[in-house]
């Protein structure tokens, strides 16, 4: 068999020229690469001349022929050097590349999974790559093309594929006929500069070699995701010196030696003898399909970092807080501290803090941004959720340009109005309230706490709590889920509300679920807190009291999941023999950088925010919990996954901070000198017990209400 001959000629360096032989498609190639020094003309000898002697023809390292939206912009240089090759098929490699190119984003997105969702996707040049941005969007709305800074000078940036196709259509008009690159070498100064400054900016950066090495160096491409093509020994070098994170080849390394586009376009027009308009792009999937061709992912630092990137939106609580953020002197009175809590309710979001260096065990990295809206629970309670909606979608918008893949909302945000729906539908990023794993970090604290008090056992047999619990709030988000877990393992649920009717309907589902539990449904809760052994509070009470401390069992362990805190400090400091706990806060698994003071010890976050980072570390980027019917299912597929990314329970803290042993040996020490003098004995509560007299004392008053009313009879004589 004949071997078949494929020349690519290049207006790169001809020091880099080589030959080899190779099989492909059931064929023997000999390959040549001819280098012609940047000289167009010497480059249009050398085709002419190769024609003679090759299968076919390959051209590279030119500007090619564009196709954007419904218009082609033809480079008319490209154009004169390929018209000379009149006897072979002749291609720069513009189909099987524009081919190439979307299916090593679809690889990539699939094989290390949601990788693009909303990167920051710098293009050097939009037009060359218009068919893999069309491919990107579909990930990502944050996409930049360069095309008029490198063409023009103009220092504007196209953010959107209209703008794109908008501007090729004029491009003609606007390069009055002339190639590109004469305008492109122009301002290169300015250019460099603006375009370093983009390329930092960028998450993913697509170019060339030559572009990529004109404006790219270690202060701007570290860490970096560089999507190009035939990589070589020197890229490799280059993007080692950047310490670019991942290089993403879209041309394949089939053979030993490196070859561009336009050889595998030229060896496969050889194979078909078939020329280039001849060929459809199903011939070339059918060709890729076979091959089993896949990009090249390469390392340069030779430790690939898959950062994920999240949101969570924070609020000031009350007045207090907006003291600490804001230099408001301490003597302000209070008329016009409720001016300023207004004010502040209206401004726009704010970056707070970027929290970065979360790893997991698994190896996945999590960065993110802590971005603060200005109401307090006064305020959003005060307005419509509407107000508040606005300004947490302005936050979703904020995120997304930042380059977040997911958003949280935290505290009162994610209790107003639809408890997250309404943001979650008009968002184009996912977000979550978080309270799925508040709910598991709140029973996973009150557990960690029980058992450390020791003041509860287990039973013998089937090792349920032989204990007493009560959820505050229970037909809540977090109070459902909390009243559905502790019934699986406490020996009663008290489930309390206002509304019995919703609380009738969920101990139903409960008793569907767990059918031995005992559950008692309650709206006047107040008598049974002598009982309780444990309490979860969850409400949206805003400040208001939600329970008299003075009536709770010493040694009771209360849980207090509530934004703002159903339980303040003041009324906490009136029971030291009962155990409060400001619900489950979670140890990240390694020291974080960034992360401003959130009222809570170094390296602890609330479980809310946890749970955005597990689900960005997980690669979850999904609406995951919204509204106020939190599914237990999530409960504990959250606390699973954050296990598996090496999220711990931080020390219990209550209101003044970190317990201690010593602190929680305290409390059970004086909970057991309480309970001798407790009403009940440390049994049921005063008002059981007046109850049961009550009940004991009903006969005695019936009969004497029997004694007074019957006729008296009449003495005899």
């Amino acid at each position: 068999m004949r071997m078949k001959k494929v020349v690519t000629v290049t207006l790169g360096s001809s020091q880099r020229d080589f030959t080899f032989e190779t099989d492909f498609l059931g064929h023997r190639f000999q390959v040549t690469r001819l280098g012609a020094d940047d000289d167009v003309n010497r480059a249009w000898e050398l085709m002419r001349r190769a024609q003679s002697k090759a299968d076919a023809i390959g051209l590279g390292e030119v500007a090619d022929h564009y196709h954007v939206g419904q218009d082609t912009v033809t480079n008319r240089e490209t154009r004169r050097l390929t018209k000379v090759v009149t006897r072979v098929p002749v291609t720069t490699g513009a189909k099987l590349r524009r081919l190439l190119q979307v299916h090593a984003v679809r690889w990539v997105q699939n094989h290390i999974g949601s990788y693009f969702n909303n990167n920051i996707v710098l293009f050097l040049s939009g037009m060359r790559n218009y068919d893999m941005a069309l491919a990107m969007s579909d990930y990502t709305p944050n996409l930049r093309f360069a095309d008029v800074l490198a063409q023009t000078g103009a220092p504007t940036m196209l953010t959107s594929l209209r703008q794109l196709e908008l501007y090729a259509r004029g491009s003609d008009l606007v390069l009055s006929g002339r190639p590109g690159e004469m305008l492109e070498s122009a301002l290169t100064g300015f250019k460099s500069r603006l375009m370093a400054r983009e390329v930092a900016r960028a998450h993913v950066i697509v170019g060339t070699f030559a572009e990529l090495k004109a404006v790219g160096s270690a202060k701007n491409l570290a860490g970096k995701t560089v999507i190009t093509s035939a990589v070589d020994e020197e890229a490799e070098e280059f993007f080692r010196a950047c310490k670019a994170n991942l290089v993403i080849d879209v041309s394949p390394q089939l053979f030993d030696k490196v070859v561009g586009i336009n050889v595998l376009e030229a060896m496969i027009l050889a194979s078909l003898r078939k020329p280039q308009e001849a060929i459809s792009d199903e011939d070339f999937h059918e060709i890729i399909e076979e091959l089993d061709i896949q990009p090249r992912l390469l390392h340069p630092t030779g430790k690939f970092r898959d950062i994920r990137r999240f949101a969570f939106v924070i609020h000031p609580l009350s007045q207090e807080y907006i003291r600490k953020g804001f230099p408001v002197p301490k003597g302000t009175p209070k008329f016009v501290m409720n001016q300023v809590e207004s004010l502040a309710a209206h401004l726009p979001p704010m970056i707070y803090c970027k929290m970065e260096n979360i790893v997991s065990p698994t190896g996945a990295e999590a960065e993110g941004w802590l971005i603060t809206v200005g109401g307090t629970p006064k305020e959003m309670l005060a307005r419509s959720p509407e107000f508040t909606y606005r300004r947490l979608l302005a936050a979703a918008k904020m995120a997304e340009k930042l380059g977040a893949q997911i958003m949280g909302l935290g505290a009162f945000t994610k209790v107003v109005g639809d408890a997250g729906v309404t943001v979650a539908r008009r968002a184009r990023i996912p977000i979550t309230t978080g309270n799925s794993y508040s709910a598991s970090g709140a029973l996973w604290a009150a557990h960690d706490a029980m058992k450390r008090m020791g003041l509860v056992q287990l039973h013998p047999v089937d090792k349920h709590v032989m204990a007493k619990t009560m959820v505050i709030g229970a037909t809540g988000s977090i109070g459902s889920v909390s009243a559905r877990l502790l019934a699986m393992a406490f020996e009663e649920v008290v489930i309390a509300g206002r509304d019995m009717k919703k609380l009738e309907r969920l101990k139903a589902s409960i008793l569907k679920d767990t059918p031995n539990a005992n559950v008692v449904c309650s709206t006047n809760y107040d008598e049974l807190l002598g009982e309780m052994d444990m309490i979860v509070t969850s409400t949206s009470g805003a400040g208001k009291k939600i329970l008299d401390i003075t009536k709770v069992k010493p040694g009771c362990v209360i849980t207090d999941v509530a934004r703002p805190l159903d339980l303040p400090p003041e009324e906490v400091a009136k029971r030291p023999d009962v155990l409060v706990i400001e619900s489950g806060e979670i140890e990240l698994p390694t020291p974080v950088k960034g992360l401003k003071n959130i009222g809570l010890p170094p390296n602890v976050i609330y479980a809310c925010l946890a749970e955005t980072i597990v689900l960005a570390l997980e690669g979850r980027f999904e609406v995951f919990t919204i509204g106020r019917d939190t599914e237990w299912e999530k409960v504990k597929e959250i606390y699973q996954l954050g296990l598996r990314h090496g999220m711990k329970l931080a020390a219990i803290s209550g209101a003044n901070g970190v317990y201690t042993d010593e602190d929680i040996a305290r409390v059970v020490e004086l909970a057991k000198a309480a309970r001798k003098t407790w009403p009940t004995g440390g049994g049921a509560a005063p008002a059981k017990k007046k109850a049961a007299a009550r009940k004991k004392k009903a006969p005695a008053r019936k009969a004497a209400a029997r004694k007074k009313t019957a006729p008296r009879k009449k003495a005899s004589g």
